[in-house]
């Protein structure tokens, strides 16, 4: 891109690391005329990686989770005339095998089991459940490492099983989608708007360490969300800011948010 100052001012700064990782491989692309494939992205990476495609017109861009409503995803950039495969984007689903009856998992000890064995964020796409399976997917690159290093999550001993697609769960969790009125995009307005407390017991929530933005651990109550930012927030779920939907007269915002309540 010519200006490229000019296309990390439509960002964040702290955004501006990854706006050149993905100018790198815009530029890869189409110079090598080549498909390049993405590590998992979260929502609102995958929203920038769009925005700054869409204003090349020699190439696509396409996503996968692994599944229809996955939440992160692997993005092919490739020449137009390029059409992928499933198999093109390398992702590997994995089930949890465990004493089901004599011990219970949750999303976090998942998570934390895989980030602290030394796997990258980014490495792994989705972790699902149907109430008592697990599966989650991962890079077919670090499929078996993943296999090696994961023989406990907390106490639990654990088996990890390579599975095809077709024996996919269903995920129990289900985003429920509600518009609401909002007098700004803070983080703690947004908190306080969705779970109908005050201002002040939200901003508590974000300075106590209880809620992360886009997974990553965060402590500033008035920062600003953008499009496809995702909040967690502990005890009480997450949310994403799905689309701004214009301003009523008392200058109030129309958003619609995706709701995930615990």
């Amino acid at each position: 891109m010519a200006d490229n100052e000019a296309v990390y001012q439509h960002f964040r700064k702290s955004e501006a690391p990854f706006v050149a990782q993905v100018l790198d491989w815009i530029e890869q692309a189409t110079t090598e005329y080549r498909a390049i494939l993405t590590d998992f992205l979260d929502p609102r990476q995958a929203y920038i990686l769009q925005t700054l495609i869409g204003e090349k017109g020699e190439l696509k861009y396409h996503f996968s989770g692994g599944y229809n409503a996955a939440e992160r995803q692997r993005a092919l950039i490739a020449p137009t005339y390029f059409e992928p495969e499933e198999a093109d984007f390398e992702i590997q689903l994995f089930e949890i095998r465990y004493p089901i009856k004599f011990a219970q998992l949750s999303h976090g000890k998942i998570l934390g089991t895989l980030v602290n064995a030394g796997i990258d964020r980014n490495v792994f796409g989705d972790i699902m459940t149907d109430g008592q399976r697990w599966q989650f997917f991962v890079t077919t690159k670090m499929a078996d490492y993943v296999v090696s290093q994961i023989t406990k999550i907390g106490k639990v001993t654990v088996h990890l099983e390579e599975q095809a697609y077709t024996e996919l769960i269903i995920p129990k969790d289900a985003w429920q989608f509600e518009q609401l009125l909002v007098s700004s995009f803070r983080l703690d307005t947004i908190i306080a708007a969705v779970y109908n407390m005050s201002r002040q017991r939200a901003k508590e929530l974000v300075q106590g360490n209880k809620v992360k933005l886009n997974w990553q651990a965060f402590d500033k109550p008035d920062f600003e969300l953008d499009l496809l930012d995702i909040i967690s927030v502990r005890g009480y779920g997450r949310i994403q800011l799905k689309s701004i939907d214009g301003q009523t007269r008392k200058e109030k915002y129309r958003v619609t948010l995706g709701i995930l309540r615990k």
